[in-house]
């Protein structure tokens, strides 16, 4: 459980699922890079990829919004993915090598992850990238096997699908179900607050994105921070409802 961080008993997290991108991990551009890349060499463009901001977006869902922007038809899309996504990985691998000592966590993530687990609590993540994806970010960072399970944007192009998919494999991997009043999602975009809602979720925002603390309030978030970085704050909001 997630105490409020003061020994209180009370209301409390169970489950917390992270999104990656501006959350946990400021990534230095690697995944754009992979994506258009990789677009080139499969769809020979990449769309209008500098006037779409990714924020929230799960990778399939980019794609798809930059071809249709291009004219593309779904029937000239999706033959494409057997080979899009073993190329952005690749590409990825190679952007996470050249890019790597401009990658870190977001302030505080280490010290949250050891709050939230010394309480009793699960970890898990919702996110918009593959798995690949989330793999080659977190892993550049010293993060990756901090999570055992997760769900990710090869699972659904539709973030708002992704939680009860979450909630399944926290499930068979810890023997517990969790649900509305047991979850919060911790995201940085209105994307995330959006997704967790759909679901009954609770959602904490951090303005570690594009997006400020007063932005994730009017998108509804049940909290929001400035970033991590106040564990202690953190765990006080986590063991709100």
């Amino acid at each position: 459980m997630v105490s409020n961080g003061a020994g209180a008993s009370g209301r409390t997290a169970e489950l917390v699922l992270f999104d990656i991108d501006g959350t946990l991990v400021h990534a230095a551009g690697v995944g754009r890079a992979a994506i258009e890349d990789a677009m080139i060499e499969v769809y020979g463009t990449p769309g209008p990829i500098d006037d779409l901001p990714f924020d929230g977006m799960t990778d399939p869902q980019i794609v798809r919004t930059l071809l249709r922007a291009e004219g593309f038809s779904e029937a000239e899309i999706a033959p494409g993915f057997d080979r899009l996504w073993p190329a952005y990985a690749a590409r990825l691998a190679d952007e996470i090598d050249e890019r790597r000592e401009r990658m870190r966590p977001t302030p505080g993530v280490p010290e949250i992850l050891d709050a939230i687990e010394a309480e009793g609590a699960a970890l898990g993540l919702l996110t918009g990238n593959i798995v690949a994806g989330a793999e080659g970010k977190l892993s550049a960072v010293g993060l990756w096997r901090r999570f055992s399970f997760g769900a990710f944007g090869c699972d659904d192009a539709d973030r708002n699908r992704l939680p009860p998919i979450a909630l399944e494999r926290a499930f068979r991997h810890t023997g517990t179900r969790y649900g509305p009043g047991r979850t919060w999602i911790i995201g940085d975009t209105p994307h995330d607050i959006e997704c967790a809602r759909g679901s009954g979720l609770s959602v904490l925002g951090v303005a570690t994105g594009r997006f400020s603390v007063d932005d994730l309030r009017r998108a509804g978030a049940d909290e929001a921070l400035p970033s991590l970085g106040d564990t202690r704050r953190v765990m006080s909001a986590l063991a709100s409802a």
